[in-house]
C-alpha cells in the first residue's frame, strides 16, 4: 500500500502538478512540460529522477510507448487522500442549486437533483432512492378488482404513488375493503411502512386468540401490500450518460457500451451505493477500487443524505478517473445536504 513508500515533499508536489495538469489536459504529461510549469523549481534532471522513482513505486505509469506518464489508480489515491485542494462552490452555482430546491417541481426530488447534478458537472448524476419501508404512508385505498385480487393504491408523504395488484385468499366486498383502508388510515397515516409492518404484526400476536372480522381483513391486506421483500428493494435515478460520449478515454464504442449495460442492469450500481451507504460520509472509488472490471476507467464519488438525523440513500456523480475533483466533491457534497433539508421539509 502506499502508505508502505512514503515519499518525500519533492515528489509529492510533482505528482501534484501532474495529476493536476493530466485532469486539464488529457494528455501524458513529460518531464519538458513539467519543467515549463511555473509550480515546480526543479531542473529538468531532477524531474526525470522523481518521475522514474513515483513510477517504481505504481503512482504514475507511461500509457503505450509515450514519453509522458499519467496517474495509477494508487496515484489517485495518494492525491486525493493527502494532496487535493477542495475548491468552494462557486457563487453562481450555489445560488442556482439552492434555488431549484425551493421550488416546487413536476418532477420528483430525486430526478430533479440527478439532473442538477449532470448538468453542473457534465457528467453522470446518480441518486439512489430511499428503501420504500422508509418512506411515510400518507393514505391507502383497496379496490376489487376481480374474485381474488384487489388494487392497492399507496400514496406516500412525498407526493409519490404506487400502485399493486395483490392476490387475496378471498373475495372481499367493497364495504370490506374501505374499513381496512379506513382502519389503517387512522391508525398508520404518516407512519413509515417499516413501522405499520411491525405493529400490525405485534397486533396479530397479541390478539391472535380473538381477531375479529375486521382485524383478519386489515392483516391479510397489510401483509399483502406492504410484503416487506417488496418494500426493501432499492433503486436509483441516473441522468446524463450521454456526457461519457464526450470523453476521450470512454468514448471507445466498446467501453461505453458495457458502461451502459452495466447501467441498465442496475446490480453493479446498486451494490456500490451500498457500500458507500455503510461507509457513510463521502466516498470515492477510483477506477479498480469499485471492485468492477467495467468501471475501471471512472471514478465515482457519493455522499449520504439524511432525514431527521438518518442516512436514507445516497447521491453522487460518476466520470473518468480523470475528473475535476476539487470542483466535483464540494457540488457533490453540498447537493446532498441540500436534497435531506428538502426532504426534511417535505
Amino acid at each position: 500500500m502506499i502508505q508502505n513508500n512514503p515519499i518525500n515533499e519533492r515528489a509529492q508536489q510533482l505528482l501534484k502538478v501532474l495529476v493536476n495538469r493530466y485532469i486539464r489536459e488529457g494528455q501524458p504529461i513529460g518531464s519538458r512540460t513539467l519543467s515549463r510549469d511555473a509550480e515546480l523549481k526543479f531542473s529538468p534532471a531532477t524531474i526525470r529522477n522523481v518521475m522514474a522513482d513515483l513510477e517504481e513505486m505504481g503512482l504514475l505509469c507511461s500509457p503505450h510507448t509515450s514519453a509522458g506518464r499519467i496517474p495509477t489508480v494508487r496515484g489517485y489515491r495518494l492525491f486525493l487522500d493527502t494532496l487535493l485542494q477542495v475548491k468552494p462552490v462557486n457563487r453562481i452555482q450555489e445560488q442556482h442549486l439552492r434555488r431549484q430546491f425551493t421550488q416546487k417541481k413536476c418532477k420528483s426530488l430525486w430526478e430533479q437533483t440527478s439532473n442538477l447534478l449532470s448538468e453542473i458537472t457534465h457528467l453522470v448524476g446518480v441518486v439512489m432512492l430511499p428503501k420504500r419501508d422508509s418512506k411515510a404512508l400518507r393514505h391507502v385505498e383497496f379496490i376489487s378488482q376481480s374474485k381474488k385480487q384487489v388494487l392497492v393504491i399507496l400514496v406516500f408523504n412525498d407526493q409519490e404513488v404506487e400502485n399493486r395488484i395483490i392476490n387475496t385468499s378471498r373475495r372481499y366486498s367493497p364495504a370490506e375493503l374501505q374499513s381496512a383502508a379506513n382502519y389503517l388510515n387512522d391508525a398508520f397515516g404518516g407512519k413509515n411502512i417499516k413501522t405499520v409492518r411491525e405493529n400490525l404484526l405485534r397486533e396479530l400476536k397479541e390478539t391472535r386468540e380473538n381477531v375479529d372480522k375486521l382485524m383478519k381483513v386489515v392483516i391479510e391486506m397489510a401483509e399483502k401490500a406492504f410484503n416487506s421483500s417488496d418494500f426493501n428493494e432499492r433503486d436509483f435515478v441516473m441522468t446524463g450518460q450521454t456526457n461519457l460520449m464526450e470523453i476521450a478515454e470512454l468514448s471507445n464504442i466498446e467501453k461505453l457500451r458495457d458502461l451502459f449495460i452495466a447501467f441498465n442492469q442496475k446490480r453493479d450500481i446498486l451494490h456500490l451505493l451500498d457500500q458507500a451507504i455503510k461507509a457513510q460520509g463521502m466516498q470515492i472509488f477510483v477506477g479498480e477500487e469499485s471492485g468492477y472490471e467495467v468501471l475501471c476507467d471512472c471514478s465515482i464519488v457519493t455522499s449520504p443524505y439524511t432525514v431527521k438525523g438518518t442516512v436514507i440513500g445516497v447521491l453522487g456523480v460518476i466520470g473518468p478517473t480523470r475528473m475535476p475533483y476539487e470542483r466535483v466533491i464540494p457540488i457533490v457534497d453540498l447537493t446532498a445536504k441540500l436534497l435531506g433539508s428538502a426532504l426534511n421539509h417535505h
